[in-house]
């Protein structure tokens, strides 16, 4: 009977055993990706995730942002 395919290289250490890498975090700040589809409701600060202080939050200001007005 033949051994099972194992795939990759068996000279190479373990993923969980590298030390010389680093993963990131998810940062909080930064660029930021928005995009608009056909699916999104007509009022942007619904369900937004960006909208979550509405005290200190301009809404006119963030719907013209969002919105395009």
């Amino acid at each position: 009977m033949t051994e099972p395919r194992q795939p990759g290289n068996k000279d190479l250490p373990d993923f969980k055993e590298l030390n010389d890498r680093l993963i990131a975090e998810r940062s909080t700040s930064g660029p930021t990706l928005v995009i608009k589809t056909n699916l999104d409701p007509k009022d942007s600060t619904v369900e937004n995730p960006y909208y979550q202080n509405e005290e200190n939050t301009d809404k006119k200001e963030f719907r013209d942002y969002f919105e395009g007005k």
